[in-house]
């Protein structure tokens, strides 16, 4: 997970570089991407409409926080106090990080002449890419440690995972509100988060038991 989190780490700041300095390779492929995708758009309305549903209310980024924030009541349910302010923690500071991010490459959105959809704010990275990247990927974790039975089912929740981060971002692209790389760069930074905040609770887990004694630690995390 610590070579994850360095992999991404390192991508997602190479892209951020490439964006804020406009590097002509990387602004002509997102040009073409996205001027294909919004002829697509303005061509088919009902399918502009799903698109737009699955945007703003499957995927939109107030239904992943309302996601994330029953799973830390879950596990504050459970007394597992550590994990829950880990995952409300990273979940909140992957906004801080996003926010900061787009102050300060403050990319214009794209712009056109016939629009299916609008949006605020800069555009790099995705806030919508970003939150369901950190969400599903943080849920996911939680499931793994708490998961028993042999993990039936697993491959259905990990299966409707990747469609919600693979999904969101092609509705941002489609809908002519973002660039390609700015979806890239939401899946980037917010698998960095992810993975940073698995690496450090591991650590502070192993702490935490090492200063407890040898029969501390036998919740769900243990040998996963």
């Amino acid at each position: 997970m610590r070579i994850s989190a360095a992999v991404s780490g390192a991508l997602a700041v190479l892209l951020l570089v490439l964006v804020a300095v406009g590097w002509p390779p990387l602004l002509s492929l997102d040009r073409d991407i996205a001027e294909a995708l919004h002829r697509s758009a303005v061509a088919e309305p009902g399918l502009t409409h799903l698109n737009r549903i699955l945007t703003d209310w499957v995927w939109d980024p107030w239904t992943m926080r309302a996601l994330a924030a029953v799973a830390v009541g879950w596990l504050w349910w459970r007394r597992e106090r550590l994990l829950a302010l880990w995952v409300a923690g990273t979940s909140l500071l992957a906004v801080g990080l996003q926010q900061g991010v787009k102050a300060a490459v403050d990319r214009p959105r794209p712009s056109w002449p016939d629009p299916v959809d609008s949006a605020h704010y800069s555009a790099f990275p995705s806030g919508h890419v970003m939150t369901a990247t950190v969400t599903c990927g943080l849920l996911l974790w939680v499931l793994a440690l708490h998961w028993h039975e042999g993990r039936r089912g697993w491959g259905t929740l990990a299966g409707a995972a990747v469609v919600s981060v693979v999904g969101v971002g092609w509705t941002r692209v489609y809908l002519g509100v973002h660039w390609p790389s700015d979806v890239v760069g939401g899946w980037l930074l917010g698998w960095t988060c992810v993975a940073v905040a698995i690496v450090t609770y591991r650590a502070a887990e192993r702490r935490r038991r090492a200063g407890s004694g040898p029969d501390a630690g036998r919740g769900t995390e243990e040998g996963r």
